[in-house]
C-alpha cells in the first residue's frame, strides 16, 4: 500500500512538472531582409506565390499595421531590445564591420528579448544575419547577446573580401570561428543549423531567432532557379526560396511535434529595395526601403499561435513591442526599459486591438564622421513618422509636423491635407505626443576610437578568420564624410 502511493505521489509530481513546463512556449522568430508587402501574395502581391507564407496567415494571424524602421540596424535593434532609436541610439543604417567606428552593441545597457528568455530558462539559437558588432574585435558578442548556439553572416568586414560572401560561398561565422563554405548556399546552412537546433531542443522552452540573409541584394540566382539571370528574375528566385525555407521550418515543427506549443512570427525588417518594382492589389509599387512611407515601414507580421488564432487585424504594433509581447508570453517578469507595449493579448485571441493610440517609425537619413572618428547623426532630432488608425503624419529635425495623409482614403501617400481645415485637430493630437519625446537623439556608445581597434596585434584581429595584416589603412576605406555617404547609398 506505501509503495502504491509512493508510486501515486511520484506521478502527481511529474504530472505538475509537466504542467507547469508546458506553459512556457517556443518562439521562431522569422525576418526576412528587405522584402515589402507587394512581394508577399497573402497582402495581394500579383507577381509571386508564396504559398508556404500564404499558409501562415491561413492558419494563423494577419497583422495589417506592424511598423518597423526604414533600414537594416534600426530596425534590427529596435527589436532586439524593445527600444526606439531615439533611445538606444541605433539611428543609422551603419554596421561596425563596413564602417568600423569602434561602436559596439552593449548588452548590458541594452539586453536582447534572447538574453531575458535565456536567463529564464529558454534554450536560444539564432542563425543568419546580425551585423551589429564586429566579430572578428568581440568574438563573444553573440554569447553576450544571449544566443547559446549561432551561426552568422559577420557582415561585409572591411579589407577581407571574402566576408563580402552571404550566399554562394559564404563566410559564415561560428563557435569554431570564420571561415567560407565553397560551393553551398549560405540560406541552407542557416536554415539548416535552425532546424537542427529546433530537432535537439525540441523538449525544452527555446527562442529561435532567424534574421534571414535572403531577399538582400546581391541578388543571385538559387538552387532551385539556375537559369535566373536579370535583377529581377533573381529577386522572385529569392523570394521563391525564402517562401521555400519557410515550408521546411513548418513542415519540421509538424513532425517535430511542437506545433502546439510554439509561437511563429513571420515578419521583415523594412521594404524592398528601391530598384525593384511589384504589382499589389492592381498598383505597382516601388520598392520604399530606407524611406518612411508605408512601402518602406508597413511590413507584413503574421503570426502562428499554438491554438491556430486564425483572424485579421488592423491593431497598431510596431517593433519596439515584440521584446514584451514574448516576455508576456512566457510570463517573465519584464524589468527593462523597453519603450513597446505587449500584445499578447492579441495573440491569445483576446482582443483584436492594441494598447497603442499610435505607432513611430524613424532611421531614414545619413550620419557623418566626426573629428575624433565617431559616428553621429547629422541631426539632434531625427524626422520620423507616427500614425494611429487614419491618420499619419511626417516630422522634420525641429520637431515640426510638415505632411499629413489620411491612409484609409489615400493609403499610397498622394494628398497632403496638412492645410486642408479638417486636419486642425489631427494636428493637435500629434503635436501632443511630439512634445513628449526627447528633444535629443541617443547617441551609440563608442567603447574606442579607431586607432586603438584598429592598432590591435595582428594574431588578435586574425582569430576569427579576420585578414591576416588587418590595419587600420586597409580596413578604414571610409576617410570623408562624402566618401561614407556614397557608400551609404
Amino acid at each position: 500500500m506505501n509503495k502504491f502511493l509512493i508510486i501515486l505521489s511520484l506521478l502527481w509530481f511529474t504530472g505538475c512538472s509537466q504542467s507547469k513546463e508546458s506553459k512556457k512556449p517556443n518562439f521562431i522568430f522569422i525576418l526576412v531582409d528587405d522584402l515589402g508587402k507587394e512581394w508577399v501574395e497573402t497582402y495581394g502581391a500579383e507577381e509571386i506565390e508564396t504559398p508556404n507564407i500564404n499558409a501562415l496567415a491561413e492558419n494563423g494571424i494577419t497583422f495589417n499595421n506592424a511598423y518597423s524602421m526604414p533600414q537594416c540596424t534600426p530596425s534590427r535593434v529596435a527589436l532586439l531590445t524593445g527600444q526606439y532609436p531615439y533611445v538606444n541610439g541605433w539611428i543609422n543604417h551603419y554596421d561596425v564591420p563596413r564602417w568600423g567606428h569602434g561602436v559596439n552593441f552593449d548588452t548590458t545597457k541594452n539586453p536582447s528579448f534572447a538574453k531575458v528568455l535565456q536567463d529564464a530558462g529558454y534554450a536560444t539559437c539564432i542563425a543568419g544575419k546580425w551585423q551589429i558588432n564586429d566579430f572578428r574585435i568581440e568574438h563573444d558578442a553573440m554569447g553576450k547577446a544571449g544566443f547559446d548556439a549561432f551561426c552568422m553572416w559577420t557582415g561585409y568586414e572591411s579589407g577581407n573580401k571574402p566576408s563580402d560572401k552571404r550566399y554562394w560561398d559564404p563566410y559564415i561565422f561560428t563557435k569554431e570561428g570564420s571561415k567560407t563554405y565553397d560551393g553551398e548556399f549560405g540560406p541552407d546552412i542557416f536554415s539548416n543549423f535552425i532546424i537542427d537546433y529546433m530537432t535537439a531542443h525540441k523538449n525544452e522552452p527555446m527562442c529561435v531567432y532567424y534574421p534571414m540573409v535572403l531577399t538582400h541584394s546581391p541578388f543571385v540566382h538559387t538552387p532551385h532557379e539556375p537559369e535566373a539571370k536579370t535583377k529581377y528574375q533573381k529577386h522572385k528566385a529569392m523570394v521563391r526560396y525564402t517562401d521555400f525555407i519557410i515550408g521546411n521550418i513548418l513542415k519540421s515543427l509538424k513532425e517535430l511535434h511542437i506545433e502546439d506549443k510554439t509561437y511563429l512570427v513571420f515578419t521583415t525588417d523594412n521594404g524592398t529595395s528601391p530598384g525593384i518594382i511589384g504589382k499589389r492589389d492592381s498598383v505597382y509599387v516601388r520598392g520604399g526601403k530606407s524611406y518612411l512611407t508605408e512601402n518602406g515601414i508597413n511590413a507584413p507580421f503574421l503570426v502562428i499561435t499554438p491554438d491556430k488564432q486564425h483572424f485579421k487585424t488592423d491593431a497598431l504594433i510596431d517593433f519596439t513591442d515584440v521584446f514584451p509581447t514574448l516576455l508576456d508570453l512566457a510570463e517573465i517578469e519584464n524589468k527593462t526599459k523597453a519603450s513597446g507595449y505587449s500584445f499578447a493579448e492579441i495573440l491569445k485571441g483576446k482582443t483584436k486591438e492594441s494598447k497603442r493610440d499610435w505607432i513611430l517609425s524613424m532611421g531614414g537619413l545619413s550620419a557623418k564622421i566626426s573629428d575624433d572618428d565617431r559616428m553621429e547623426n547629422w541631426f539632434t532630432f531625427r524626422d520620423r513618422v507616427l500614425r494611429d488608425e487614419q491618420y499619419k503624419i511626417y516630422t522634420d529635425t525641429l520637431k515640426q509636423i510638415v505632411r499629413v495623409f489620411n491612409l484609409k482614403k489615400d493609403p499610397y501617400e498622394t494628398q497632403n491635407i496638412i492645410d486642408d481645415v479638417a486636419a486642425k485637430s489631427i494636428l493637435q493630437k500629434f503635436k501632443k505626443i511630439i512634445s513628449g519625446l526627447p528633444n535629443k537623439d541617443a547617441q551609440p556608445k563608442y567603447s574606442r576610437t579607431i586607432d586603438s581597434l584598429y592598432n590591435e596585434p595582428v594574431e588578435k584581429l586574425n582569430c576569427c578568420g579576420g585578414p591576416k595584416g588587418a590595419r587600420k589603412n586597409n580596413m578604414m576605406k571610409l576617410a570623408t564624410e562624402e566618401m561614407f555617404l556614397k557608400q551609404l547609398q
